[in-house]
């Protein structure tokens, strides 16, 4: 089988030697722009795609019966048109919890100790100035004690849940939608008032879209943390960036946002909002978690060529 791998440049350090064997042929491309790919997968009988678009009128003008996504998100193949013309998909999934998990306590741990204002203090000669042996200019708060509410209760929720109670926290969960009366699960809208710290672990759905809105941020303490390792639109970027500017929560951290990388300016990055940590949605890219994306194609092939559905088929 002949496979192209249209946009590598994430995975470009990693052994590729385990995903060349599988194929009689492969050619990897760091990047595909969109005007490139019909040429390039006209003659692939597979095709490996980060975030490359693949719509319907390329995919049924191919001879493609194979998409590998290396990536959990689906969104940039059209599932659909693959169905009809009977190309099967597979993606990959949960390879990064470690990696993501790690990311989140990390900024909450972060945020907690003021860390990036007093490394820049430190940068600053605050303390080579200071009259005693230390510097404690900005407040640092202990999570012992402290509560953690987790939206989005998968393994990455449940993975920084479990850190948090290691370090004392108490944990709440928040109930998927209205109708979802699990126990031990409360409400949004009953939740934020008690956290300490809003991580989020859902998914971007039309029900989460500007989830964490300027109600939301009303709702939380003046003293509360956000943290977003799920996706940028779950939170309404503007409404926080007027939210820490206010002092309506104590500060934020974000590793995703809606346009990304963000070419067209966004609220904030605006370095007049305080208390922000924003980092380059780089929570999956441990060299561990993007491996195992490696392994994962490998085995989504496998799968494929023994005539199984397998677990990671999405089509």
């Amino acid at each position: 089988m002949k496979a192209v791998f249209l946009d590598a440049e994430t995975l470009r350090d990693l052994d590729l030697s385990g995903l060349e064997q599988a194929f009689s042929s492969l050619t990897i491309f760091d990047k595909t722009t969109q005007k490139d790919i019909a040429p390039r997968i006209q003659n692939a009988d597979v095709v490996i795609v980060n975030k490359v678009k693949l719509d319907a009128t390329l995919l049924k003008a191919s001879q493609i019966k194979l998409i590998c996504i290396v990536a959990t998100g689906t969104n940039n193949v059209d599932l659909e048109a693959a169905k009809q013309c009977g190309i099967a998909v597979f993606n990959c999934q949960a390879y990064g919890v470690p990696s993501v998990v790690q990311h989140a306590f990390s900024l909450i741990l972060a945020l907690h100790t003021n860390l990036i204002q007093y490394q820049q203090s430190v940068e600053a000669g605050d303390w080579q100035k200071s009259d005693q042996f230390c510097l404690l200019n900005y407040p640092i708060t202990e999570l012992a004690g402290k509560t953690l509410g987790v939206v989005g209760y998968g393994s990455l929720g449940q993975g920084v849940a479990q850190i948090a109670k290691a370090f004392g926290m108490q944990v709440l969960i928040a109930s998927r939608d209205e109708s979802d009366c699990r126990e031990n699960r409360l409400p949004l809208a009953q939740l934020l008032p008690q956290v300490d710290v809003l991580t989020l672990h859902c998914p971007l759905t039309p029900a989460t879209q500007n989830l964490i809105d300027e109600q939301a941020l009303n709702l939380m303490k003046p003293s509360a943390f956000l943290v977003n390792v799920a996706r940028g639109g779950i939170v309404d970027e503007q409404a926080l960036a007027n939210a820490l500017k206010s002092g309506v929560i104590a500060g934020a951290a974000t590793d995703v946002l809606i346009e990304e990388p963000p070419k067209n300016g966004n609220p904030l990055l605006d370095s007049s909002v305080p208390n922000l940590i924003v980092t380059p949605h780089s929570a999956w890219g441990s060299k561990e978690a993007r491996q195992r994306i490696v392994e994962q194609t490998i085995e989504n092939v496998n799968v494929f060529l023994s005539d199984e559905q397998g677990e990671r088929r999405v089509v």
